[in-house]
């Protein structure tokens, strides 16, 4: 989850977190209803789906758990879905949650942002907005999320810089919107807004189990090469340079993600030590991208569903292969991505092996040919 404290900050207050177990950062995901149909989405149910498969919180029942949040030491807070704005009652919560003094942030396709909701924000100000965006048509929009919104999404971002709100744009690359890659770039500079991009998907088995290992994606070869590229395109010579040197010479990178992690033998990441996912029908998560383990904590109650959460998030162990592997100096494997690759956490993740085998060997490949940089690399 993503919020508007520097790197360093942010890493002082988890490892606190973690020392004295304290659950530093939350997400409350509001609904998995969202007025978008996008392929590629881990957790989107229609309205009957998500009936049949349980009840969506009251908003007194989420502000009771940011009142039971804030007791036991959480600072940061991410309002998600789904789509948060569909909520009628999203005002009030907002309005509770950010007066017990969280820092939120929100996420949002932006379709929805209306008068009311802006004149909220200016009043209370949220941390950061985290804003999808997807394409620069109407048309890669329709195809990709099933709505003609790019004019409306970007008329909203507009608006939210105007009220002086901060806006950070994200971008998830899938085979509809490659060929538009640098025109998102460009649009985001062009509003102003920080850009951050990924090509990989996760599997969605929140959604459907039988999505293992799958996802409306690139090859992983292709992921990495627009991973470099997107660097090539976003990143001054200068920066390019100095993390195409590194790697050739197989320094560790920061991903730039507070999810990041290290491969080993178990959780190096935030989820489930200082860091918590409640999902919309009441299950307290280590993260929102993994299936299990998964605590009911309107039954439990929110100290002892993070005490499980805690306690279950330890006892995962990774693969074995990933703490020897000759890229792990590169590759950001987490549990997530290791179960809903193979369907265990000490299952291997060969999609993402491919993937950093190609993001190596491609930013080394534009180093040379763009800058005339060295090609050598890790073997």
């Amino acid at each position: 989850m993503e919020h508007a404290v520097t790197p360093k900050l942010l890493d002082y207050f988890h490892a606190r977190g973690k020392r004295f177990g304290l659950p530093i950062a939350g997400t409350f995901e509001l609904t998995a209803r969202c007025n978008f149909n996008c392929k590629m989405c881990y957790v989107h149910l229609t309205e009957a789906e998500q009936r049949r498969r349980g009840r969506e919180l009251t908003a007194q029942e989420w502000i009771a758990l940011g009142e039971a949040a804030k007791r036991a030491g959480t600072v940061f807070l991410l309002l998600t879905g789904g789509e948060p704005f569909l909520r009628p009652d999203f005002p009030e919560i907002y309005r509770a949650l950010h007066r017990m003094g969280f820092l939120i942030s929100i996420n949002t396709n932006g379709a929805l942002l209306n008068d009311e909701l802006l004149e909220l924000f200016r009043e209370e100000t949220p941390t950061r907005i985290n804003v999808s965006l997807y394409g620069t048509t109407n048309a890669t929009y329709q195809t990709l999320c099933g709505v003609p919104a790019y004019d409306r999404i970007v008329r909203s971002i507009e608006r939210m810089r105007s009220a002086g709100l901060s806006v950070k744009l994200n971008l998830t690359l899938t085979p509809d919107n490659l060929a538009e890659m640098p025109s998102i770039i460009a649009e985001a500079r062009a509003l102003g807004a920080q850009l951050q991009a990924t090509p990989y998907l996760f599997p969605p088995v929140r959604r459907d189990r039988a999505g293992l290992g799958k996802n409306f994606r690139m090859s992983a070869e292709d992921a990495g090469l627009f991973q470099a590229r997107y660097n090539l395109l976003t990143m001054k010579k200068a920066q390019f340079c100095l993390l195409a040197e590194q790697m050739s010479r197989g320094i560790a990178q920061r991903a730039g993600q507070p999810c990041e992690g290290r491969p080993g033998q178990g959780v190096s990441c935030r989820a489930g030590s200082s860091a918590f996912w409640l999902t919309w029908d009441g299950r307290m998560l280590p993260c929102g991208q993994m299936y299990e383990p998964a605590f009911p904590v309107t039954e439990l109650g929110f100290d002892a569903a993070w005490v499980q959460t805690r306690k279950a998030t330890a006892a995962i162990r990774l693969p074995d292969a990933c703490a020897s592997c000759s890229l792990n100096f590169l590759c950001h494997a987490c549990a997530a991505m290791c179960y809903g690759e193979t369907g265990r956490f000490d299952g291997k993740p060969d999609y993402l092996c491919r993937l950093n085998r190609s993001y190596l060997k491609h930013t080394l490949a534009l180093w040379q040919s763009e800058y005339g940089g060295a090609h050598a690399a890790v073997q």
